[in-house]
């Protein structure tokens, strides 16, 4: 079966359950729906036609209907899972949110569960407002349940919270405005002690859109906590085992770095720079989810000036220094990795392509505004643009007008990456010897086809930029700057740069630029436009008339915009005469008159070419006008569906008042009969005044059990809150056990050193003193070889004079020794001193070291009683280390 003959035997089944709902009729229509499902149609479902647009909108009413069966809703729900196009033409989220509401009874019921999780999908960077159907009504489910702790729903509770919570004021302040509040805020801060990480990132995201800039925001992200919840969040981004984990955390730093506090803190980080090279090696990896959040990272934080310095830092940095501080081999790649990005093909990479090339530009810029270019950033730029210049590839005009707009994207941010590198001498000089005029000429070329292809002189709307030829002329533009810088390095760029601005089909893309909204699109222009006037054949009337058609259609398209009413056909010059001019001109041309006179007027092709284009112009309204009218014609072919609906739906209503006039009726008689059993009740009643007095005693004892439960669960939330203290002075308690134990371990080291210092100088000693015993005995040996030369000398008084030389030598030698021996005797006073002193410092020593044993002995008591009140209550912590 194809998919027309499926969607028109869906769309009865849907009509034979509206005439009569039956089990039969509702199974019919659940088959049909899985039959869809089987079928690769979800681009068909998706578009705009007739058929499958009425099949969806069934569909949604359907889904809506609180009558309608679970398996039924279920099975449609998985079918809008599927089609994640359908959020921004119908309206899916308010259906979803109406099949919660209805169910909110069952919240484990698992349609509750799918559509929590589509609803998930669907809001993400999708923006509800507060006013949707049911979306206060979904708020209060998802706050009930947030608080009631059920594992199995609180995690898509919680990614739906914060989705819903993000850059949405109006949702902000709803649940702000809600009366107990409070609670949900203590419920939320709980949830940060959770064992799983994508909780706490849920929780860090919704407690940031809701009090980054309340009195619970400046102490949840204060000085004390921020730097454990940046902690967090790298370890989740660089090592998350999920992409859910790894966007939201994404998300959660981007709106931190919001707050210009937040970012202060960031830059002030010290391990920042560690953190940001794990993060530039998650750009290895070649999926485009992941590596689109970490460009769309290191985007927020190029945009902030005290981050932007340190990534320059981290990405300009030479591999060898990064291998040598110790980090991973991933990170020292992390420049190369961002140039690889640059050359992603594909729908899902080219938007990371686009977000590298602008990352690149911010850190150029930062890495170029300093009074000398490093080394390092001119080794990068080299190797930056083979790359860059590779991206400047031909495209065909007859392709697709995405394909044509994302070349011209491309084209731009890297003709303006170019513009900034050649704003420096050093690097401009790099790329002169890379760039050739005829890489510029070609790609010029193709973007004057790009512009002239689209129509030219057709200017958007007021506030459009995704048209082809204003986005092809803006990156012609830029490439005509480029050139501009180059045209004195580059051989024969000067002779192309003038050759081409004297090309009549300039006209179109300096028109579109100086008649543009956009700041820059006019600077570019007027830079061109200054170039281009001195040349002798530059096209100025055509130029001028150009701009004022260009002005004359701006004007009144926006007046059709303003009344919403459809010009007629007409030239975009509303001037009759320039239209009879016009004409006469093509007859005289189309009869061969005057050949003469056209030749000898130098201005007669600059006109032709006026109104070959106004012309061309008049084809293209043309077609703007029948895609109008065939527009409205689907818009009329809608409001007779919709009047179908409305009187089926009128019919409808007058078979439910029928309805409800039977049912009045039956209740005037159940009436009746109730007050007859209302007078066999009156007796009962008497007999029931008993029971309420048990009951009343029985109520008062709930009431005191109420009170003692209140009182328990004080005492428990005081007990939990005591708990957290515990944990975080245990904490603390084993970083001081640890210090304490290093600094005993150098006490020790100290001490047997200084016990070998003491051994050493104490056999020093010991043979010193040996020394010193040897000098005296020599010394009373000398003293009685004295006494005994004297008692010579007395008896043999007759030999003095022979001796008297050996004498006098002898007396020599005895005072050189006593000399000696009186150094000897200071040098022993001086060890002695030394000994003492030592033997001081050791006493000292000893003391300290019996008060830190004492010291740890008491740390020890107080851990092992911490661990033993906290034994059984505490959760497993969450790994926080880089």
């Amino acid at each position: 079966m194809d998919v027309t003959t499926s969607l028109k035997a869906l769309l009865s089944a849907i009509q034979q359950l509206r005439d009569g709902r039956t089990e039969q009729n509702a199974a019919r229509l659940r088959s049909r729906v899985e039959e869809v499902l089987g079928l690769q149609c979800d681009q068909l479902l998706a578009s705009a036609e007739g058929l499958p647009s009425e099949c969806v909108t069934r569909l949604l009413e359907l889904a809506g209907d609180p009558n309608s069966s679970a398996p039924l809703t279920s099975c449609i729900v998985a079918l809008l899972g599927r089609l994640e196009l359908l959020h921004t033409r119908y309206n899916v989220s308010s259906t979803l949110a109406s099949v919660i509401h209805h169910h909110s009874a069952t919240p484990g019921d698992p349609l509750v569960l799918q559509s929590l999780q589509l609803l998930q999908k669907l809001t993400y960077h999708h923006r509800l407002l507060k006013s949707t159907n049911y979306i206060p009504e979904l708020l209060s489910f998802l706050m009930t349940n947030i608080q009631a702790h059920s594992d199995d729903i609180v995690m898509p509770c919680l990614g739906l919270m914060a989705n819903l919570c993000r850059d949405n004021p109006s949702v902000q302040s709803h649940i702000k405005s809600v009366e107990d509040v409070k609670p949900f805020y203590r419920t939320l801060i709980n949830f940060l002690a959770h064992n799983s990480l994508t909780v706490v990132v849920f929780t860090l995201s919704i407690l940031a859109s809701l009090t980054l800039n309340d009195k619970v925001g400046e102490k949840l992200f204060d000085a004390k906590n921020i730097h454990q919840t940046f902690q967090l969040v790298f370890n989740i981004i660089v090592n998350g085992d999920g992409t859910l984990t790894r966007k939201y955390s994404v998300d959660l730093l981007v709106d931190l770095l919001k707050s210009p506090k937040i970012a202060d803190y960031l830059s002030r980080y010290q391990h920042f720079p560690a953190c940001v090279s794990q993060v530039l090696g998650l750009l290895q990896s070649k999926d485009p989810d992941s590596g689109g959040k970490v460009l769309e990272l290191l985007l927020a934080m190029s945009r902030v000036s005290g981050l932007r310095s340190q990534l320059c830092e981290v990405v300009f940095r030479p591999v060898g220094l990064k291998l040598r501080e110790g980090g991973r081999r991933q990170a020292s790649e992390s420049g190369l990795c961002l140039v690889q990005w640059l050359s992603a093909r594909g729908d899902s990479a080219e938007s990371c392509s686009q977000q590298a090339l602008q990352l690149l530009k911010e850190l150029l810029e930062e890495a170029l505004s300093t009074a000398s270019v490093s080394e390092a950033v001119l080794n990068f730029v080299q190797m930056l643009l083979p790359v860059l210049l590779g991206l400047l590839t031909a495209v065909d005009p007859l392709q697709s007008e995405a394909q044509l707009t994302t070349h011209c994207l491309r084209v731009t941010l890297v003709a303006g990456l170019l513009l900034l590198l050649c704003a420096e001498d050093s690097t401009r000089a790099l790329v002169s010897l890379q760039v050739d005029a005829q890489l510029c000429l070609s790609q010029v070329e193709s973007l004057l086809s790009c512009c002239h292809s689209n129509g030219p002189l057709n200017c958007p709307p007021a506030g459009s930029t995704s048209d082809v030829s204003q986005v092809s002329a803006e990156a012609l533009l830029r490439v005509l700057e480029v050139m501009s810088k180059l045209r004195q390095q580059v051989k024969d760029m000067e002779t192309s740069f003038y050759k081409t601005l004297q090309d009549q089909r300039m006209v179109t893309p300096l028109s579109l630029a100086l008649t543009s909204h956009h700041r820059g699109r006019v600077l570019s222009g007027l830079a061109v436009l200054f170039e281009a006037t001195a040349l002798p054949d530059f096209p100025a009337l055509v130029l001028g008339e150009s701009m004022a058609a260009n002005n004359s259609y701006r004007w009144r398209e926006e007046e059709r915009t303003g009344t919403q009413e459809v010009p007629p056909p007409g030239p975009l010059d509303t001037s009759w005469s320039s239209s009879r001019s016009a004409q006469s001109l093509v007859e005289r041309i189309q009869n061969g008159l005057e050949l003469q006179e056209f030749t000898r007027d130098s201005h007669v092709s600059d006109i032709i070419d006026v109104y070959e284009q106004k012309i061309s112009a008049f084809k293209a309204k043309e077609s703007r006008l029948q895609d109008l009218l065939e527009a409205k014609a689907l818009a009329l072919s809608q409001a007779d569906r919709l009047i179908a609906q409305y009187r089926l739906q009128r019919a409808q209503a007058e078979a439910e008042a029928c309805q409800l006039g039977s049912l009045v009726k039956e209740a005037e008689r159940r009436r009746a009969e109730l007050k007859a059993e209302l007078r066999g009740q009156v007796l009962e009643v008497e007999r029931s005044k008993a029971d309420m007095e048990e009951l009343l005693q029985h109520n008062n004892k709930l009431q005191r059990d109420s009170e003692e439960h209140q009182a328990l669960k004080g005492a428990y939330n005081a007990l939990l809150s005591r708990l957290g203290d515990t944990e975080w002075m245990l904490k603390e308690l084993q970083a001081a056990h640890a210090g304490l134990n290093n600094h005993n371990e150098a006490l020790r080291r100290n001490q047997e050193t200084l016990q070998q210092q003491l051994h050493t100088l104490t056999s020093a000693l010991q043979d010193r003193d040996e020394e010193v015993r040897s000098l005296q005995a020599d010394v009373q040996k000398r003293n009685s070889d004295i006494t005994d030369l004297r008692g010579e000398l007395r008896t043999q008084e007759e030999k003095v004079r022979q001796e008297e030389e050996r004498r006098r030598q002898l007396e020599e030698t005895s005072d050189v020794l006593r000399k000696e021996l009186s150094k000897m005797e200071q040098s022993r006073k001086d060890i002695s001193i030394k000994v003492s002193s030592l033997e001081l410092q050791k006493s000292h020593l000893e003391t300290k070291l019996k008060q830190k044993d004492e010291e740890l002995n008491k740390h020890s008591a107080m851990i092992s009683m911490i661990h033993s009140l906290s034994s059984g209550k505490m959760k497993s912590d969450v790994n926080l280390s880089l």
